[in-house]
């Protein structure tokens, strides 16, 4: 497999090797050859990923796109679709894991650890075009990351990202005493 330090590098990041942070490995692979750019030292590349998954993690070792630096944006879809954006000129490449490619009908019977190998197997196998469908997109890219000054949440005390906090009686509350719960839900 091309570049295996990178998935190693993206395996110890993970803590395990699994078919889904092959399968962002892979995505992320193609984004960076399909934009003709380098892991990002900065904001100059966009991930955009529609699954809060294994393949999440790859995609921030091989890109360098980061939650922290603002150039990765979570759109929790529970899609293995990863976009790949370029700042210097706007160009965008969605790659999508082709629905059904991983699992096959006769796999359905077999304990889960034989079939997780035989996803890998395939992941392995399958050339960029089997595995995704990846396509050119018009779409604007998420402005530079802002820094924005910190409230006092009138109720914990905590310090808020004054962008985040919302009002209760004229005073400044974070999300979560406002009750905005974060869940995953599902």
């Amino acid at each position: 497999m091309e570049n295996q330090s990178l998935l190693e590098r993206a395996i110890a990041f993970h803590g395990h090797f699994c078919p889904g942070l092959l399968i962002g490995y892979r995505a992320a692979l193609i984004g960076l050859r399909e934009l003709g750019v380098e892991r990002a030292q900065d904001e100059e590349l966009v991930a955009i990923a529609e699954t809060d998954a294994c393949g999440l993690d790859a995609v921030q070792v091989l890109t360098g796109c980061t939650m922290g630096k603002g150039n990765l944006i979570l759109r929790d879809w529970g899609k293995q679709v990863f976009t790949f954006g370029r700042r210097s000129d706007g160009r965008m490449v969605r790659i999508a894991l082709r629905y059904g490619v991983l699992s096959r009908e006769e796999d359905r019977a077999l304990p889960e650890e034989e079939r997780r190998l035989r996803a890998r197997q395939r992941l392995e196998e399958l050339s960029d075009a089997e595995l995704f469908d990846v396509r050119w997109v018009d779409a604007l890219l998420p402005e530079r990351a802002r820094i924005f000054k910190s409230v006092q949440c009138s109720q914990c005390g905590e310090g808020v990202m004054e962008a985040r906090a919302r009002l209760r009686d004229g005073q400044p509350v974070c999300p979560e005493c406002y009750g905005e719960v974060y869940t995953r839900r599902y």
